[in-house]
């Protein structure tokens, strides 16, 4: 079968960390193309780690190899037959791999850089998204683009993960380095920006922030708006009624609009951990101009509800981080196959 044909704009991605719910069932992301009215154009795997041992990379909490990951690299490879482009997320909220790329001695860049390579090739991976939540130097993330673009040449992805307000004040920032700077020396070789638009550090409620961002420089097509797609998943979840206002609006007033991704696939609302592909058939909808999607009307009760568990388990208060600080994201809690918070 020839790939599927998608867009280039906007972009719909989602990220694919939790691979397996917690009695150790495999969560697969094939629904994405089984399902109709659904147009995601990348998928990102996540997350790979570099630890210590150089030679001990790991996918979450286990071995790239292992094989629990084998149905999982046999349907991203069917993703990628289909016209879906495959990326690999790197780094995340876990410290210590970026630390470890980000030294002045060539040899150790390349003791810790050469296996993240090696595994890029071996599962052909179309991209790596470099999610920076710890300091590294401007110079440091320049030396790791330039090798990726060196190494797996020109139609491979480079994408950043940065926080929304990173955009617009190098301050408020996990990453260290300046973007603005970054996007000046080196904006041709990176494919765009996931911002993550949560967490206290965005917000999509309105259009507000996202215009600021153009008002800044930002080009629209090199922002994709960043959103959760549950409360379970951190603070900062918009509900429906009101993405059913702002998408629309922004995909029709700036025709390059660069897209969303959502954190993360497998509790996706509205059909959650039983049919976590609804949320990409609502937002292929509203991303097409449609301001009432199928399927969601009349879910804000269950929305609710789901915000309530969410309280009950003591997890992240959506208002934190509203004020004039902008504070350090909260810990939140989710199925992963370490328990880890990486985005």
């Amino acid at each position: 079968m020839p790939p599927l044909p998608h867009p280039a704009l906007p972009r719909l991605i989602t990220y694919y960390q939790t691979h397996h719910s917690p009695s150790g069932a495999f969560i697969s992301i094939l629904p994405l193309l089984q399902h109709p009215g659904i147009s995601v154009t990348h998928v990102i795997l996540a997350a790979i780690h570099i630890n210590e041992d150089p030679s001990a990379l790991t996918l979450n909490d286990h071995p790239p190899s292992h094989p629990r990951f084998t149905t999982l690299w046999a349907e991203l490879r069917v993703l990628q037959a289909s016209g879906i482009k495959v990326l690999g997320m790197l780094g995340g909220a876990a410290q210590g791999t970026f630390m470890r790329l980000d030294t002045a001695d060539p040899e150790t860049f390349d003791r810790y850089y050469l296996p993240l390579a090696d595994l890029v090739r071996t599962r052909g991976l179309d991209g790596l998204d470099l999610d920076v939540e710890e300091p590294m130097s401007l110079a440091g993330v320049i030396r790791l683009i330039d090798r990726l673009r060196a190494d797996f040449g020109p139609g491979f992805l480079i994408t950043l993960a940065p926080v929304a307000s990173a955009l617009l004040d190098s301050t408020k920032n996990l990453s260290g380095f300046d973007y603005e700077a970054l996007e000046v020396l080196r904006g041709k070789e990176i494919a765009w920006y996931n911002a993550q638009f949560y967490c206290g550090w965005g917000d999509c409620s309105n259009p507000a922030m996202y215009e600021m961002l153009l008002v800044k420089g930002w080009q629209p097509e090199r922002i994709v708006v960043g959103l959760v797609t549950s409360p379970r998943n951190g603070a900062g979840w918009v509900p429906w009624n009101m993405l059913a206002s702002v998408l629309p609006l922004l995909a029709g007033r700036h025709p390059r609009f660069g897209g969303v991704m959502g954190w993360e696939y497998f509790n996706s609302l509205p059909g959650g951990e039983e049919k976590p592909w609804e949320w990409a058939q609502a937002m292929t909808a509203l991303l097409r101009g449609r301001r009432t999607v199928p399927g969601v009307e009349g879910l804000e009760g269950s929305m609710k509800a789901e915000v309530g568990r969410r309280d009950a388990a003591k997890e992240v208060d959506p208002d934190v981080g509203r004020g004039d600080a902008v504070p350090v994201p909260a810990e939140f809690e989710y199925h992963s196959d370490g328990g880890r918070e990486d985005e």
